[in-house]
């Protein structure tokens, strides 16, 4: 028995149609309660979402950045080590020196 296609696609139509306005009522309908929940949801969010950015940013900024006490113990180290330098040439060039010998005037 064949079917009769327009009365089959008069049945989906309606079918459609009847499912496409029952959600489109269904969504439309809300409470005001809940609208306002979810705008103070949305807002939340979003703060939260800065501060959470800014949080991020503050820590990898102290993270990566050079502190006092790093710059502090490299010049100690630098110092340290010129004191060492100036003190071997100046004990070296003045072991050398015999205070017994005369200069040589001419």
């Amino acid at each position: 028995m064949p079917v009769n296609s327009s009365s089959w696609d008069k049945e989906n139509k309606q079918a459609f149609w009847k499912a496409k306005m029952g959600r489109k009522v269904a969504y439309t309908i809300k409470l005001p309660v809940d609208q306002y929940r979810k705008q103070i949801g949305k807002q939340d969010y979003k703060k939260a979402h800065l501060i959470l950015r800014a949080t991020k940013l503050k820590a990898e900024a102290k993270k990566t950045a050079i502190g006092i006490k790093e710059v502090g113990l490299l010049l100690a180290a630098i110092l340290a080590l010129l004191l060492a330098v100036y003190a071997f040439f100046y004990l070296r060039l003045t072991a050398d020196v015999d205070p017994d010998l005369e200069s040589d005037e001419d």
